[in-house]
């Protein structure tokens, strides 16, 4: 599988995403629009898929003040909380799709009860291609995502939780409880 064609997203106008985010965005995207091809999804879902990557990072440069009023949420650290925002906002603005909300709202976390759509947002914001960590290792599970979509998503999973923890990180409950929902 190559690397998916990626072009400049087009966002919301209430999107804040600096030119660097807004292709971290198309590339999460086009990788979500490329698995759900070869996977071939049925269209409603690989709708959800390209709508979850286009926004999940919409408000990800949005300042304090308007990620904690959107996200009504004044104890969790900010680097969280652009994911809560947006939902919150999707939400306000009539967004009725359930797995969209989740997946933009618990991106950076995850969720242990996400649909397919949570997990596959999960995986793209990771294994997109633009990052420069773990290069080949993340780019053989970008391909392996169509024939082993579980199998990868525990990958993905156990990864993030060996860095959280190599890097000193705490860990947070949604992201444990998710760990041990797929192990």
């Amino acid at each position: 599988m190559k690397s998916p064609a990626v072009s400049q997203p087009q966002l919301p106008a209430w999107a804040v995403a600096s030119p660097k985010r807004r292709e971290h965005i198309g590339r999460v995207t086009a990788l979500l629009d490329q698995w759900a091809s070869a996977m071939a999804i049925p269209p409603a879902e690989r709708t959800a898929w390209h709508d979850a990557g286009l926004l999940h990072d919409a408000l990800r440069d949005a300042e304090e003040p308007q990620l904690r009023a959107l996200s009504n949420d004044v104890v969790a650290p900010v680097e969280i909380l652009h994911g809560p925002a947006a939902a919150a906002h999707l939400e306000a603005l009539g967004e009725l799709r359930r797995d969209v909300l989740e997946a933009v709202r618990w991106h950076t976390l995850g969720n242990a009860g996400w649909a397919r759509t949570g997990q596959a947002l999960f995986m793209a914001d990771f294994l997109e291609p633009g990052r420069k960590f773990m290069v080949s290792e993340r780019g053989w599970l970008a391909q392996m995502v169509p024939d082993d979509f579980a199998g990868v998503f525990r990958q993905v999973v156990k990864s993030r939780l060996e860095w959280s923890l190599r890097e000193g990180k705490g860990l947070h409950p949604e992201t444990v409880a998710m760990w041990n929902a797929v192990r």
